[in-house]
């Protein structure tokens, strides 16, 4: 029965490693001082997108153990909730964003008017973290509640060390002055525009239609 899980324990092993050690303090600077840290960080995305495919696939045709009930609600949580992702997605990457990993948006952040970050002052990792939890649902296997639930741990673990990264950074009282208005995720602070919703649904769509031929298996129940 081991010898079963072997592909899947072993991906698990190497992604798991993959992002423990080339991050590492000694380890990180050693390879940006080698070989750059543009090539450094071409290699460690490469690598990490290449050990994230073998872990889906080693999860996919790992042995099917049942963990959740096989109830077709459960596969439509990944449908409702995925809009809300894409939307994370455009959104966190269209703003300046000072207190998390940095947006492509051109205009300053004002902590008065926070935008985006006023529903999470983390839209990258909430948006991974709202991805796994909803694919956890739908796929209650217990590899794929390994993965994702995995997933999510590292969503939640980014965004908690991220906050204490940026204290250290900033200093406590200039980040509490900027995030004052922020929050982990606060569904009363959800403001939208209307390119951003335009967008996000685009990628949902495109999403919704090459879940099948990319990923083997519909979206849809």
């Amino acid at each position: 029965m081991l010898a079963d899980w072997g592909e899947f324990i072993a991906a698990l092993a190497v992604f798991l490693l993959s992002h423990a050690i080339p991050v590492r303090p000694p380890v990180r600077p050693f390879l940006v001082r080698t070989i750059g840290l543009v090539p450094y960080l071409a290699l460690y995305s490469l690598l990490s997108i290449a050990v994230l495919v073998w872990l889906v696939l080693a999860a996919r045709y790992a042995p099917y153990v049942q963990i959740l009930p096989d109830w077709d609600l459960l596969r439509w949580v990944p449908v409702v909730v995925m809009p809300l992702v894409c939307w994370l997605a455009v959104a966190g990457l269209s703003a300046s964003n000072p207190l998390s990993f940095g947006g492509m948006g051109k205009r300053p952040f004002d902590p008065e008017a926070p935008g985006v970050l006023g529903f999470s002052r983390h839209p990258l990792p909430l948006a991974l973290a709202l991805w796994s939890l909803a694919h956890l649902l739908a796929n209650g296997d217990l590899a794929h509640v390994i993965l994702f639930g995995i997933f999510a741990g590292f969503s939640v673990m980014a965004m908690s060390m991220l906050d204490r990264r940026k204290q250290r950074q900033l200093g406590l009282d200039a980040w509490a002055a900027q995030a004052r208005h922020t929050a982990w995720m606060r569904i009363s602070a959800l403001r939208v525009t209307g390119w951003q919703v335009i967008l996000a649904v685009l990628i949902w769509g495109v999403l919704l239609m090459a879940h099948l031929p990319v990923i083997g298996v519909s979206p849809l129940p």
